[in-house]
C-alpha cells in the first residue's frame, strides 16, 4: 500500500446513515454525524461484540451501536455505555480504530497509513483459535434439535437435516428412531426430536419437564439465522440489549441501566436470577386501577453447555408466570435454527390461558425473536470468541462471560 489517500466514495453517498465500505479488502464504516457535517470513517466493528457499526444510527450527533447502544463522537472517542450509566468510567479500548478522511472534488477519500494501521480483523470475523464456529468437532458431542416429532412417521416420509455441516436423513420405523448415518442417540424430549452424533457430555434439560403439566405449552415457528448458534445463545442470555433491539416491542419500558447481578456456576452450566423493572399495559389489574403500569419481573436465566437455554419470567405484581425454553441447531457456518417454546400460566388473568390468549403470545414472541433476528442478518462472525480479551466486556456481561467460560471447558472435554 503507497502513502497517501485512498478513494473511498463519492460524497453525495454519505449521510447520517452509517455506510459500510471495503477498501483493501477491510471493512471500514463512513458516516455524518450531523446533516451537513464532514464525514468520519472508522473500523466497522463495535469492539463490544464486534457487531458491524453500519447497523447502527446516529443520535445528537454521535454514532450509536445498533446491539447495546454504545455511542461514540467524531474522533473514535466512546462517550457512553449504557448499561453502565451516564456517571460511568468508560474503559479506554472501548474507543474506536478512526481512520484519517477528508472530502474533495465530491469524493471521500481515508488516508493509506491509517488504514494499514488498524489492528487485524478479529478471529471471530476470520476464523482462528478460540472461535467456537457450528462445525466445531467438539459440537459432536451434544443433544441437537434436529425436527419436531410430529414430522416424523406417516404419512410424512423422512426428513432431512444438516447439523454441524454434515447430512442426517432422519425417520420412525414403526415406533423407533431411526437416522442415517447411525449417531451415537436418538431421543424425543418436548415434542421435539433429538441427535446426538457421539456421546454427549451434557445431559437434556429437566427442569422444563416438571413444569409441563402446570402450564399451556406452545412452540414457536423454527427461525433460521445466518449468526453462529454461540453468538445466539449469548443473544438470549444479554439483558443490556433489551431497549435497542427490542425497542418496537418490550424494550421501550426497559431500564438502560443494568444493575449488578449474580451468575451461580452448576453442573454443564449456570444460573441467574434478576429483578427488573418494567411497563406492564397487558395486565388486566394495570386497567382496572388496581396495580400500576410500572411493576416488577423476576428473570431466571438458566443454561446448559452448549445450547440448552431457559428463562422464566415472573411478573411479581400480577402474577402471570412465561417459561421460554430456548435450543437451537448449527446447521453450517453460516446457518442456526432455533426452537423457542413458551410455557403460559395466569396471564391476563387466566390461570391455564385459552387458544386466542396463546395465540397472542405467541405472535408477539415471535416479533421479539424477529428484532433479534434483523441484527444478526447484520452480522459478519464466524463463530463466537472464547478468548475473553477478543472482546470487550462491562458489567452487565455477567451471563455472557460465564457462557465464554461454559463454552471453553466443554470444548476442553470433548
Amino acid at each position: 500500500m503507497t502513502a497517501g489517500w485512498i478513494d473511498l466514495i463519492a460524497g453525495a453517498e454519505v449521510t447520517t446513515t452509517p455506510r459500510q465500505v471495503i477498501v483493501d479488502g477491510r471493512p471500514v464504516m463512513v458516516v455524518r454525524l450531523t446533516g451537513d457535517g464532514p464525514p468520519v470513517v472508522f473500523a466497522d466493528r463495535c469492539p463490544h461484540r464486534l457487531v458491524p457499526l453500519a447497523a447502527g444510527d446516529v443520535a445528537g450527533g454521535r454514532l450509536r451501536c445498533a446491539y447495546h447502544g454504545w455511542e461514540f463522537g467524531a474522533d473514535g472517542s466512546c462517550l457512553e455505555i449504557p448499561s453502565l450509566g451516564p456517571q460511568a468510567t468508560v474503559p479506554p479500548r472501548a474507543s474506536l480504530h478512526a481512520v484519517r478522511c477528508l472530502e474533495d472534488a465530491g469524493r471521500v477519500r481515508v488516508h493509506a497509513e491509517d488504514l494499514a494501521a488498524l489492528p487485524p480483523e478479529p478471529a471471530a470475523a476470520v476464523g482462528g483459535a478460540g472461535v467456537l464456529t457450528n462445525e466445531d468437532p467438539a459440537l459432536a458431542r451434544a443433544w441437537h434439535p434436529v425436527a419436531f416429532a410430529t414430522e416424523l412417521g406417516s404419512p410424512a416420509g423422512p426428513t432431512r437435516v444438516t447439523l454441524l455441516g454434515r447430512q442426517w436423513t432422519v425417520w420412525r420405523d414403526v415406533a423407533t428412531l431411526r437416522a442415517d448415518p447411525v449417531p451415537y442417540g436418538l431421543t424425543v424430549r418436548w415434542g421435539l426430536v433429538w441427535l446426538a452424533p457421539a456421546e454427549p457430555l451434557v445431559p437434556l434439560f429437566t427442569e422444563p419437564d416438571v413444569e409441563d403439566g402446570a402450564f399451556v405449552g406452545a412452540w414457536l415457528r423454527p427461525a433460521s439465522t445466518p449468526a453462529p448458534a454461540g453468538f445466539v445463545a449469548d443473544n438470549f442470555l444479554d439483558v443490556a440489549h433489551f431497549p435497542f433491539v427490542h425497542a418496537g416491542t418490550f424494550g421501550a419500558g426497559e431500564e438502560k441501566v443494568v444493575e449488578p447481578y449474580d451468575v451461580v456456576l452448576e453442573p454443564d452450566g449456570f444460573r441467574s436470577t434478576q429483578t427488573q423493572w418494567f411497563d406492564n399495559p397487558e395486565d388486566p389489574g394495570v386497567a382496572a386501577g388496581l396495580r400500576p403500569l410500572r411493576q416488577r419481573r423476576r428473570a431466571t436465566y438458566v443454561y446448559r453447555a452448549p445450547f440448552q437455554l431457559l428463562l422464566r419470567l415472573e411478573e411479581l405484581d400480577a402474577g402471570a408466570v412465561k417459561t421460554i425454553l430456548f435450543v437451537m441447531r448449527p446447521e453450517s457456518l453460516t446457518s442456526t435454527v432455533v426452537y423457542t417454546k413458551m410455557l403460559l400460566r395466569d396471564i391476563g388473568g387466566e390461570p391455564l390461558p385459552g387458544a386466542a390468549t396463546v395465540a397472542s403470545e405467541v405472535a408477539y414472541e415471535e416479533r421479539v425473536v424477529g428484532e433479534d433476528l434483523a441484527l444478526q442478518a447484520r452480522l459478519d462472525l464466524t463463530g463466537l470468541p472464547l478468548v475473553l480479551r477478543d472482546e470487550l466486556h462491562v458489567r452487565a456481561d455477567r451471563l455472557g462471560v460465564a457462557l465464554r467460560r461454559a463454552l471453553l471447558a466443554f470444548v476442553g472435554a470433548a
